[in-house]
């Protein structure tokens, strides 16, 4: 298992660059079908039961966001432009959000892997003291030391980060991830976005997502 994830992992690295925010399990989207009625391959945006979603499941648009715990970018989206994006647009039930692991080295990863194990009632909380002390643990001497503590203050048992963040099957899961957004959507940094399936260019400032969120809104 181990090596299949470093496979994973190498691969995604190959052909992607490092760059230039919660959210609920939803039900898997139907598989499309052809006209002949056979069912077709899903998107690889189509949302599924792995996935954490904020905002009405019924939303008429979905925003699907590839982020990094350790981009500063990520963490800029989430903590200064989300909150405003989600008052207008999420919490009125235009628009869900579905936020998607993307983790651009190991330390990413494991971090990632501590919010995928956490409850989920704690998964988001997690998620923004992540990205809120990004300053310590990002580049500290031990990592994973300063993110046990994190999680702790979350209600996680040492016991429980251990055993999570050393999970060969969900690292693997999460680094095929990035594979997929890699080789299928052509996704090659954080954050990235696809608005109703359109990818989304330029910075996401609020005024940006909301002309962009606007503009779904009068094809939807």
């Amino acid at each position: 298992m181990r090596e299949m994830w470093f496979a994973l992992f190498g691969a995604a690295m190959l052909v992607s660059t490092v760059p230039g925010a919660a959210r609920s399990p939803q039900t898997p989207a139907e598989a499309p079908k052809s006209e002949a009625g056979t069912p077709t391959a899903p998107s690889p945006l189509a949302v599924t039961e792995d996935d954490r979603v904020l905002g009405k499941s019924d939303a008429p648009i979905t925003i699907v966001e590839y982020a990094s715990l350790n981009c500063p970018h990520c963490a800029h989206f989430a903590l200064d432009v989300l909150p405003t994006v989600k008052e207008k647009w999420i919490d009125t039930g235009k628009a869900k959000l579905v936020v998607r692991d993307y983790p651009l080295d190991e330390q990413a990863l494991r971090a990632a892997m501590v919010t995928r194990c956490a409850p989920p009632d704690r998964y988001y909380a997690l998620v923004d003291t992540f990205l809120q002390a990004q300053p310590k643990w990002v580049g500290a001497r031990d990592y994973r030391e300063t993110l046990a503590r994190l999680a702790k203050l979350g209600g996680m048992s040492q016991k429980q980060f251990d055993s999570c963040i050393d999970d060969a099957a969900l690292a693997n899961k999460l680094a095929e991830t990035r594979l997929v957004a890699d080789q299928q959507l052509g996704v090659d940094a954080t954050p990235t976005f696809f608005i109703n399936g359109t990818r989304f260019e330029g910075e996401p400032s609020v005024a940006a997502m909301d002309k962009a969120l606007s503009a779904a809104s009068a094809k939807s």
